[in-house]
């Protein structure tokens, strides 16, 4: 675009003469819209791509990258399969682990659960690292002398329900027990509590209890076998690509599971909440766009002795079409680059002091979680400038038809 059309439709922004301001106040009132739009798409996507990123930290705290299992059995060969799985390319580390539902017993309460034990290098290294320990020492469940209560570690919201502390023992029941002639009788065992975890995850807090893997053999029978591997791989969202090369290389009947299958249903939810927010919230750029339409409809009737001059004097349809195109992508543009930088700015306030708080009783966070992606940004800013651009294009090609022999004619 040439000198002279940009010329003109900055100055058609200022609106009269007497107008001290650089924008008039239509295009004032225009600006605003998209500036909210855009703000509002910028928070409330930063919220929700910081709600995803948060979620999956805390699944990953407990559950493995990829897990691998054997179809109708434990492995009785662990080391040796993982041994192979170390060779393939991502993976970064292999460790065993047992996994069975218990129920958990204390004075005066009873409740469901999962057991799951680690090996003793993890306990040792002070268990898994995203995880958080209120009380005790993770690294204490790889301790205790022979004939001792073997000892575990409990979520905090199971420690408050069941009213236990560091010290404690806690009775964990077995359903799968032991055959005998008067049939299959459960299995029970007190357990001494050596530390109390957070995690993050209501659920995860309230039902799991981690113990070395030993102590969980020898309270549930195995001897050596363990229920299967945990992967630890450099790309978390490469797990099915490595999952199934890990497939491919043990065959039949080892199978893998993967993070994402495991909770596909949860991320798939939060996904399309993220896509429909993304479309209801653009809905309020697209009600902005109809103020940038109005404003221009309002110029081209005001200006219409102007815009029948400048083609008298020689400007052509396209010139005064790209004028008042030019007007509806600046309007655009301040809006967007004045909402961009409000909803930056709040969200960089929300991360900072998280005055905003969340029930912990209905939430599994107390603070909303913000995260900023620039892929999000730059298709916040692509829709925002192309819905303007659209809105642009009828108020253009009416001034552009205008008859300047009509317009004049009267003045």
């Amino acid at each position: 675009m040439r000198f002279f059309e940009s010329f003109v439709a900055l100055r058609l922004l200022r609106g009269v003469k007497r107008q001290k301001g650089f924008l008039s106040l239509s295009t004032f009132i225009s600006v605003a819209g998209i500036m909210v739009g855009v703000m509002a798409l910028i928070v409330v996507i930063g919220v929700m791509t910081g709600f995803d990123l948060d979620l999956k930290k805390k699944i990953l705290s407990v559950n493995a990258h990829i897990v691998v299992l054997k179809q109708g059995a434990p492995l009785t060969d662990a080391p040796q399969v993982a041994a192979k799985i170390r060779k393939i390319p991502g993976v970064v580390s292999v460790e065993p682990f047992v996994y069975t539902q218990v129920m958990y017993s204390a004075p005066g309460s009873v409740s469901g659960g999962i057991i799951r034990g680690l090996d003793l290098e993890i306990i040792q290294r002070g268990g898994p690292p995203a995880l958080g320990v209120l009380q005790g020492k993770f690294a204490d469940l790889a301790a205790g002398a022979p004939g001792d209560p073997p000892r575990i570690a409990i979520g905090n919201e199971l420690a408050k329900n069941l009213n236990l502390s560091v010290g404690d023992y806690l009775n964990i029941i077995s359903p799968l027990g032991t055959l005998t002639p008067m049939g299959r009788l459960p299995r029970m065992k007190a357990f001494r509590v050596t530390a109390i975890f957070h995690s993050g995850m209501y659920e995860f807090d309230n039902s799991l209890v981690y113990t070395s893997i030993p102590a969980l053999q020898e309270f549930l029978g195995l001897g050596q076998r363990v229920t299967g591997l945990e992967a630890e791989i450099k790309d978390i969202y490469a797990a099915e690509e490595v999952g199934a090369l890990i497939q491919k290389e043990l065959g039949p009947p080892f199978y893998t599971r993967n993070w994402m299958q495991m909770n596909r249903s949860l991320f798939a939810a939060l996904k399309l909440e993220k896509i429909a927010m993304f479309i209801i919230l653009t809905l309020i750029i697209l009600v902005a766009a109809f103020g940038i339409a109005s404003t221009l409809f309002m110029m081209v009737m005001k200006k219409t002795r102007d815009i029948a001059i400048l083609k008298s004097m020689g400007a052509t349809r396209q010139s005064i079409m790209q004028i008042f195109m030019i007007n509806g992508l600046v309007i655009g543009g301040l809006g967007t680059i004045g909402g961009l930088g409000l909803g930056l700015g709040l969200c960089a306030i929300l991360k900072k002091y998280q005055f905003i708080k969340l029930p912990r009783d209905v939430y599994y966070i107390s603070t909303l979680p913000v995260t900023i992606q620039w892929p999000d940004v730059l298709a916040i800013i692509f829709a925002s400038m192309a819905i303007s651009f659209i809105a642009t294009l009828y108020p253009a090609w009416q001034a552009s038809r205008l008859d300047p022999v009509e317009a004049i004619r009267y003045e």
